[in-house]
């Protein structure tokens, strides 16, 4: 028996702890009620469990039986998964890092103040290319204290020019070389991965590393480098996969670093690393704490003092999560994913506005975006606690096998010569792209749900308009979405009411009682949908073949109960065949009675499960929708 001490607030102290095979037992017992019968003790856990990514699963119970050996340690030691820094950002809070990727100067400049004077404690800023011409880098960055607010560039290919332009704006501004504070963005794995383009590697790689010499000995607030993973990310990676792609770029940069004259201290001080942060709260949690617990790692092996091994993170929030229907739900996405990030213990958060799938983001979504990072540092106090995370099995659990799971893919691509080699042979690209195939599975058969996409879609609202964004970079690794292939069909749809001035119809069926036919129909509807198909009820006390007329329809759905369907589809699916519905679908597994149903006119079954996508697009091109 367990003895609690007397504190006042014990309650049923006397009696035993719960053990976890009492709890089995319970878990056996609803399990029975569902059907589930042959299952017992582990197997009854087992049952509840989800597979994630990476070969990992989440069970519905942890307990400190399933804490890892390993410890974590403490916030600013060594492995560092607790926090990089002792104090963590319980001082100031994370660092409100807005990303500004206008090609106007003034208008960037404009927004950026903005941003600056209502929250936002540094600017990512797009240069070159497709961003800020680097000509306007000086009108960008107007009124802007380069000694108080960080600027972190993004200047892709062309980092030597745009950080000459940034250190001639230091200089011009009158901003003492050790008090410059930024990051120059230089990237050429990176630039490499998103381009293709593997041929000038080892010139860029030299011109970064030169980079990095020049702000240790003259600029010790400015790194040169940033490790990017989000260009795995973007194109679909697993959280290990992210993860192992980071950790490659890192080992390969103190390579280059050492051997320009760097210490490993020095070199690990020049590095930043950007990850992704999702809303899936706990994978990004977890991932930010691996990914400090592996660099440390990796700093260890190459020779680091303990004080330079902690990681240098900047979460941004995903976009490949971020959809073009019903954009105003990604504001809730970004803001778990924030949530997830300062809980992960990120130095730096990006927060997306939540029309960045859509184009250039206007003055409402940019106040959004700093204003979530501003309501969980201000108002849910989410800095005051250093990795809140730590001690829950679970998370601690978690943290270990991501570890475990992006270890074994960063010696994969260290086995196959280095990351460099490994983009070049294509394999990073191969194994991306099959994980990817595998999601969209998930995707497609609405296991993994999109709300406002997939689930719950409105037809009706109206489409967010935006400035278009300047087109990126391409021909390397691709850029995925998950609502890519419900976009396609929306497409269809939206393509479709501009020709015709409808949408594409389908006549819901409702058999019996509503008792009996409201779950069906509710799904149908949401199912058709989302593939930009618009439900149309039957109306009461007229027959389905007058309704069908009326519809406008081009198919027909029935939506009943089992025991209803016995009794009423075969005539119903019968009628409407005669009132000229060239497909007739019904909602729910057929079961024993398919070939019944088939006979009397069913062409389709759609049910929870099914290939959603698939089911969607073989109706639109039924229903002739080009």
């Amino acid at each position: 028996m367990t003895v609690l001490p007397d504190d006042g607030l014990s309650l049923a102290a006397e009696f035993p702890d719960a053990t976890r095979e009492q709890w089995q037992r319970l878990v056996e017992g609803v399990l029975r009620k569902s059907g589930a019968s042959d299952v017992s003790g582990t197997a009854a856990e087992d049952a509840l469990s989800t597979p994630l990514q990476d070969g990992l699963t989440t069970r519905p119970l942890y307990t400190a039986e399933d804490a890892p050996a390993e410890q974590s340690g403490y916030p600013g030691f060594p492995p560092y998964v607790r926090g990089g820094r002792a104090e963590g950002t319980a001082p100031t809070g994370w660092d409100v890092r807005q990303r500004h990727a206008h090609p106007d100067p003034k208008r960037t400049n404009e927004a950026l103040l903005a941003d600056l004077e209502n929250g936002a404690t540094s600017i990512w800023l797009a240069v070159g290319g497709t961003g800020v011409p680097l000509s306007g880098l000086a009108d960008a960055l107007k009124d802007v204290y380069l000694d108080l607010a960080p600027v972190a560039l993004e200047p892709g290919a062309a980092f030597e020019e745009a950080a000459d332009a940034l250190f001639r704006l230091y200089e011009r501004r009158g901003v003492a070389p050790e008090a410059a504070l930024g990051t120059l963005g230089a990237d050429p794995l990176g630039l490499a991965a998103r381009t293709g383009q593997h041929t000038d590697l080892v010139r860029r790689s030299a011109a970064a590393a030169a980079l990095a010499v020049r702000c240790d000995r003259e600029l010790p607030g400015v790194r040169a480098l940033v490790a990017d993973a989000l260009p795995y990310h973007e194109a679909g990676a697993s959280p290990a996969e992210e993860l192992g792609c980071s950790l490659a770029t890192g080992v390969a940069y103190l390579r280059e670093l050492t051997a320009a004259g760097l210490s490993v201290d020095a070199a690990c001080a020049q590095l930043e690393f950007r990850y992704a942060a999702t809303a899936d709260q706990f994978l990004t949690i977890a991932k930010l704490r691996a990914a400090r617990r592996l660099w440390a790692r990796v700093a260890q092996v190459c020779g680091a003092a303990p004080g330079a091994a902690a990681q240098r993170q900047h979460a941004v929030t995903s976009a490949v999560m971020m959809t073009r229907r019903d954009p105003w739900v990604n504001m809730l996405r970004t803001t778990v994913a924030t949530l997830a990030a300062g809980v992960g213990g990120a130095d730096a958060v990006t927060v997306l506005p939540f029309d960045n799938a859509i184009g250039l983001p206007d003055d409402f979504a940019r106040r959004i975006a700093r204003n979530t990072s501003s309501i969980l540092l201000e108002e849910s106090h989410l800095a005051r606690v250093i990795d809140p995370a730590g001690g829950s099995w679970y998370v601690e659990r978690l943290t270990d096998e991501l570890a475990r799971a992006a270890w074994s893919w960063f010696q994969e691509t260290e086995r196959a010569g280095g990351l460099a080699a490994a983009l070049g042979s294509g394999l990073v690209r191969d194994r991306i792209a099959r994980t990817w195939e595998s999601r969209t599975e998930d995707l497609a058969h609405r296991r993994e749900p999109v709300t406002g996409v997939s689930e719950f879609p409105h037809l009706a609202e109206a489409p967010v308009e935006r400035e278009p964004a300047p087109a990126g970079s391409s021909g390397g690794l691709p850029k995925v979405r998950r609502d890519e292939a419900y976009e396609a069909l929306r497409a269809r749809s939206d393509a479709h009411l501009g020709a015709t001035g409808a949408r594409p119809r389908v006549l819901l069926a409702a058999l019996g009682p509503a008792a009996a036919h409201t779950a069906r129909a509710t799904f149908a509807a949401n199912l058709f949908q989302a593939g930009g198909i618009e439900p149309v009820t039957a109306e009461p006390g007229r027959t389905l073949e007058e309704t069908y007329a009326d519809s406008g329809a081009a198919a027909a759905c029935l939506c009943s109960s089992d025991s209803v369907y016995a009794e009423e589809a075969e005539a119903a699916a019968s009628a409407l065949k005669a009132a000229g519905a060239p497909r007739v679908y019904l909602a729910g597994r057929p079961g024993e009675r398919r070939e019944a149903y088939e006979r009397a006119g069913v062409d389709a079954f759609v049910f929870a499960g099914a290939d959603a996508v698939a089911v969607l697009t073989a109706a639109l091109d039924d229903m002739g929708v080009a």
